[in-house]
Formats: structure tokens, C-alpha cells, sequence
């Protein structure tokens, strides 16, 4: 195996050589070819990624932990226990932690009647009245014992999401399913910048849309075909590339809305042309398919493609 691949280093230096001397530009290359990686060092970075990966999954914080996404009203909004909350959280707590104001863009918490239940925490410390940072970037955490809530913007509107370390979803998990690695499906891309500054509208599973700096596009050969894949900045993040994409094992064996892949950056950057490995072997679900109570985005139509992926994260069936 590494006298065949040196063989092949020999050769693709010989051809760069030539293409040196006569003066080639790099777009006249023909596409690149799959990336050779059916070494044992490959699949054990690979079942360590993936053991990584479940074992976030099932982390105290993890995604089985959601139990509530649940919408605040303008003006005064209860919540706990409580049958009369106006947000009632199904989880072992008290029954009245106290009230979100929603004005405009301000949400506030006050105490309830007989002030904050003891041991409820506010970033950390016991909780106080006032202003909540209401940003995906740092919330205002609100915390007891087990439970954490935070207050999120989504599509113009204000949800308080609530996380339950006890929850059955998370006690009761017994792993996640994948196809077995496959070299096949770790790939070599072209990497295609835009030559302008480019948005891409993406759509969401709650009907809204997030806008997100797209820099370009990754094109790739599988079983044959010339495809293309556009990526996304997350967030304020510059240092990798965020793929949400769905293939046909959607229609069978992988989740249905769509998956989630992150590469590093383009081999000169993402303003210039380059190339870039894609494994589709660290495919992965979103949170949507362990919780109702995620909001996930969805790929945008050009990223929906016309193969079987059949690598990565499967269906969670639990």
C-alpha cells in the first residue's frame, strides 16, 4: 500500500513539474481525483471523531436534553410548573421561577410573587431582576439544578429554550447509527470563490430564513458525477466552512431534512482557487433529528443532490 502510494506521489509530482514549465494556470488541470485514504490511521481518526461525536450528543448540555422551544408572547410571560404559566415546562422543577417581559427587542425577567425559587441561577449567580441578553452568540443562561434556559431571536420573534440533563430522551440513549467508513467518500474538490460578496438565503424548518455569507463553491466527482456543493459561514466563524446538504439516501436511510458537514479552509484560502477534502464519512445529523424543539436550517436547493451519499451519520431511530 505505501509503495503504491509513493508510486502515485512520484507521478503527481512529475506531472506538477511539467505543468510548472510549460506554464499552465491551475484552472487547466482536469478535476481533481478521489483522495486516497483507506489507511488504518484514516478509520481510526474516523471512529474517534464519531465517538467524539456521541459523546457530545449525550453530554448533560447535549441535544437529547432539549425538552422545550417555546414561544414568548409581547408583554408578561409566567413560567414553571405552574398550571397557570403561561410557559409550562414539563420537567421535575418549581412551579414558579418567575416572568419574561418581551418589549420590542428588550426581554426582561422579574421575580415572581415571593421571589426567585432558591437555587435558581442566573449566568452563574443567584438570580436578579433585569435585562436578558437575548443573542445566539451568549444568551443570558438561566439554570436549576439540572434544567438550563436560555431566551433566543428566531425569525423576528423571541423562544425560550429549555434543556433537561434527566431527560428520557438523553438517559435513555443507546448510541448513534452510521454507515461503516468508506474511502470512497473522502473526495478532493475543486474549490471555486465567487468573484463577489455573496449571501445566501437559507432556509429553516420553522419556515423562516437565515441569512449567511456563502464565499463559494466546492466541486467534486462521486460515482462519476461532476457535482457542486455551496458552503456557509456560521455565525461570526471564518476559520472553516459550514455544508448543509441532503443526497438520495434521505429517501431511505439518512434523515430526511437534511445533513451537516464542517472542512477547513480551502488550500489557498477562500478568495482564491484551491482545493479542498471533503469526508463525507464525518456526515452528520442535525439536531432535528433527535428533538421537536430544534430550529435547524435546511439546504438551500443547489445543495440538495442527485446521489447516494452512503456514508456518515444514518436515521436515529431511538
Amino acid at each position: 500500500m505505501r509503495l503504491k502510494l509513493f508510486r502515485t506521489q512520484v507521478l503527481m509530482v512529475s506531472v506538477l513539474g511539467t505543468m510548472a514549465r510549460l506554464n499552465l494556470p491551475a484552472q487547466s488541470a482536469p478535476p481533481p481525483s478521489p483522495v486516497v485514504a483507506g489507511d488504518g490511521e484514516w478509520r481510526r481518526g474516523v471512529d474517534a471523531w464519531r465517538a467524539q461525536r456521541e459523546k457530545e450528543i449525550a453530554a448533560p448540555d447535549g441535544w437529547l436534553t432539549l425538552i422545550g422551544l417555546e414561544w414568548l408572547s409581547a408583554g408578561v410571560n409566567s413560567f414553571g410548573t405552574a398550571a397557570d404559566c403561561a410557559i409550562k415546562i414539563h420537567a421535575q422543577a418549581p412551579p414558579h421561577f418567575g416572568l419574561l417581559t418581551v418589549s420590542g427587542k428588550t426581554v426582561q425577567l422579574l421575580a415572581p410573587a415571593g421571589g426567585f425559587p432558591a437555587d435558581f441561577q442566573l449566568d452563574g449567580k443567584p438570580a436578579r431582576e433585569g435585562t436578558l441578553s437575548a443573542d445566539d452568540g451568549k444568551p443570558s443562561t438561566l439554570t436549576w439544578h439540572g434544567l438550563t434556559m436560555v431566551v433566543l431571536p428566531r425569525g423576528g420573534r423571541y423562544a425560550l429554550r429549555i434543556k433537561d440533563a434527566d431527560s428520557p430522551t438523553r438517559t435513555e440513549f443507546h448510541g448513534l447509527h452510521w454507515y461503516a467508513p468508506d474511502p470512497r467518500f473522502r473526495v478532493a474538490a475543486k474549490w471555486i470563490p465567487f468573484a463577489e460578496p455573496h449571501v445566501e438565503r437559507i432556509p429553516t424548518i420553522i419556515n423562516t430564513t437565515l441569512d449567511m455569507p456563502a464565499p463559494g463553491v466546492a466541486e467534486f466527482t462521486v460515482e462519476g458525477k461532476t457535482l457542486r456543493l455551496e458552503p456557509v459561514f456560521e455565525g461570526g466563524e471564518r476559520d472553516k466552512l459550514f455544508f448543509i446538504l441532503r443526497d438520495l439516501t434521505s429517501r431511505t436511510t439518512t434523515y430526511e431534512a437534511a445533513r451537516f458537514l464542517y472542512t477547513g479552509l480551502p488550500s489557498n484560502g477562500v478568495a482564491q482557487p484551491g482545493t479542498l477534502t471533503l469526508d463525507f464519512n464525518e456526515l452528520y445529523n442535525p439536531p432535528c433529528a433527535y428533538t421537536p424543539y430544534a430550529t435547524c436550517p435546511l439546504p438551500p436547493e443547489q445543495n440538495r443532490l442527485p446521489v447516494a451519499i452512503e456514508a456518515g451519520e444514518q436515521r436515529y431511530s431511538h
